[in-house]
């Protein structure tokens, strides 16, 4: 399975010549070459996780793609026909198992409202937790994409939550937030928690892809 890292939070997934896409949102630059789209997760209802100009075009390429995220998404993406899903179900698209973890976003402040979220597992080796540091309890994560920029994200939180998942691999997303310079130190601040379990950090920048 082909993973490929975009702006910000969105991530393309491709095995068996199918594709899955997880949260283009307002960050993000137009995806291209989606004929082959099976199904997209959407883990929250914000909007650099989601936009209605990112689905229409998603759905004008991609007729009648399924698109999955929590009741909160839902409601939020009234307009579109969405596929509720909730932390311990296990969802099948084309080569993809979905299994959802989590079921909240990380607190932002005590004034804004906490709202849904999902992580979502794929196929047993790559995991997502949206905004959130839903661990994955029992799985052996080949591959994690850890949030390491966000209004709700404190580095050192973010350290110990890749310690806690202890991937074989990792990488950093959710990243628009940041500079250059504050990019790089919290990248390697979570390179230095993906090595305490002999794990390896990789560095993916838009549009640059791994194996899993």
């Amino acid at each position: 399975m082909r993973v490929t890292k975009h702006e910000h939070a969105c991530i393309r997934l491709d095995s068996e010549g199918k594709t899955l896409l997880i949260d283009p949102g307002t960050f993000t630059l137009p995806l291209e070459d989606l004929t082959d789209l099976v199904g997209v997760v959407l883990t929250h209802e914000h909007p650099d996780h989601w936009t209605p100009k990112q689905l229409d075009q998603i759905l004008a390429d991609a007729p009648g793609t399924p698109i999955m995220g929590p009741a909160g998404l839902a409601a939020a993406a009234s307009d579109y026909d969405i596929s509720i899903v909730a932390p311990g179900e296990t969802v099948d698209v084309g080569p993809f198992r979905l299994e959802f973890f989590g079921g909240t976003h990380s607190v932002i402040h005590e004034s804004i409202p906490v709202i849904d979220n999902v992580g979502v597992l794929v196929n047993d080796a790559f995991y997502y937790p949206g905004d959130s540091y839903a661990v994955p309890e029992g799985r052996d994560v080949a591959l994690l994409a850890a949030p390491v920029g966000a209004p709700w994200l404190k580095i050192g939180d973010a350290m110990d939550y890749v310690l806690a998942v202890g991937p074989r691999r990792a990488f950093g997303t959710h990243d628009m937030t940041l500079s250059r310079i504050g990019l790089d130190m919290h990248r390697d601040r979570l390179r230095w928690a993906t090595e305490q379990n002999d794990g390896e950090f990789l560095v993916l920048e838009p549009g640059e892809a791994t194996d899993v």
